[in-house]
């Protein structure tokens, strides 16, 4: 289905369609959808054989889903239809040309899922699910991994997890992109006798890796990856792309710590002039911020959170109605997820924690939404949990109808004509 001229217009800026030929678009999402009857079903299924079913017709967006029932079952599935094509290309396509015409989709039986692993635990933290020999090519845009890789870690280390490990777990602003870099990083570092470079140096040697308010390395580390990210895109993008594409060369970003990979830079020699550049820079921007004084550079100095109403924009109702401006632990690559901003701000990430114990009797969840249950101004529950949220602490929800009554404040009865 091609989209309508008007969507195309919309989607298509100004300034792309003064530099390229017209283009038209095609997407899943502009046809029926299917999630939610999905979701309605989901809501009714009594194991994971009927949540599976409810979920056939669900076409857009692509998700990741985790189940779990009273039994004792566990499962994942992959949501979300994704098209097949003949020719394998992440660019534009010749849409005339047959050979680039969808072919199909990905059966939804084929798609990415588990149930009851040997392994006894199912996890997903925006990361690649799919085995390297998928059947079918996949375009996506995954997280790096080190969520993932971390969440793999704390549960492999206990032998079995309790509703108290679950919530450190939630809280735990370990950085493997720390832990894989920093050897690399300070073995270039060790060849400049910059003396804020050396301190700098020693900073990142004394760090735990660890995104907590209190670390110095952490903003140190966080800055120069961004800067180092966007030094190495620029080696092979013209200046006004490097900046978007820095966003997305991590991965590379982290080897060339290390060797020159796939000849990216000339040589070694200008590899490593790169990676001190990048951290004097860093040093540069981080003197201008907060001072001169590195002590000062804390992590929770530099990232806090900033929680802005749709409505803050117009006039001054931004310091009526938005909250935040407190220091909080984590980033975009912690299981503690508070987003990744290239001014150091918490602007997106976990919002929303949740915790489902179906041992317990009667079964409950704990959750804690970061901007509150309500979104309206005048409700006394607007952003009331925001404390709780960056605290770790949670609301217990429990799933038998008599014991949820007990706690009821308000009810809302739904009567359609």
């Amino acid at each position: 289905m091609v989209v309508p001229k008007t969507s195309i217009s919309s989607i298509v800026s100004a300034s792309w369609k003064s530099r390229i030929e017209p283009v038209s678009l095609r997407w899943l999402g502009a046809a029926y959808c299917g999630w939610l009857p999905s979701l309605h079903g989901m809501g009714r299924a009594g194991a994971i054989p009927e949540f599976r079913e409810a979920l056939r017709d669900w076409n857009v967006p692509t998700w990741s889903l985790v189940v779990a029932d009273v039994d004792g079952n566990i499962g994942y599935q992959s949501v979300g239809r994704i098209p097949i094509r003949k020719t394998w290309e992440r660019a534009y396509r010749p849409g005339w040309d047959p050979a680039h015409a969808w072919d199909g989709l990905i059966p939804y039986d084929s798609m990415p899922r588990l149930e009851n692993p040997d392994r006894g635990w199912i996890a997903s933290a925006n990361n690649r699910t799919a085995p390297s020999d998928f059947p079918y090519p996949l375009a996506g845009a995954w997280s790096s991994g080190h969520r993932a890789r971390r969440v793999r870690q704390m549960i492999e280390a206990r032998e079995l997890l309790h509703l108290d490990d679950i919530k450190e777990m939630h809280q735990d602003a370990m950085s493997l992109r720390a832990v894989d870099c920093l050897p690399g990083l300070q073995a270039a570092l060790a060849r400049s006798d910059d003396a804020r470079v050396q301190r700098a140096a020693g900073l990142l040697e004394a760090w735990d890796c660890r995104m907590e308010l209190d670390r110095v390395g952490a903003t140190i580390f966080e800055t120069f990856f961004a800067e180092w990210s966007r030094t190495v895109a620029e080696v092979r993008f013209p200046a006004e792309k490097a900046e978007f594409v820095a966003g997305a060369v991590g991965g590379l970003a982290t080897r060339l710590l290390y060797e020159n990979r796939a000849g990216w830079f000339q040589d070694d020699e200008e590899r490593e002039e790169a990676i001190l550049r990048a951290m004097i820079a860093t040093l540069e921007r981080l003197g201008d911020r907060f001072g001169e004084d590195m002590a000062s550079w804390t992590w929770g100095n530099a990232h806090r959170i900033h929680l802005a109403h749709v409505l803050s924009g117009i006039g001054e109702l931004g310091e009526l109605l938005d909250r935040g401006g407190i220091p909080v632990r984590g980033n975009g690559v912690t299981v503690c997820n508070t987003g990744f901003d290239p001014n150091w701000g918490a602007r997106m990430g976990a919002n929303y924690r949740l915790i489902a114990d179906m041992s317990t009797n009667p079964p409950g969840l704990w959750a804690v939404d970061a901007q509150g249950q309500s979104g309206h101004p005048g409700s006394p529950h607007y952003c009331d949990q925001l404390e709780e949220w960056i605290s770790g602490r949670y609301h217990y929800l429990s799933l038998d109808r008599e014991t949820a009554s007990k706690t009821a404040v308000d009810t809302l009865t739904l009567a359609p004509e």
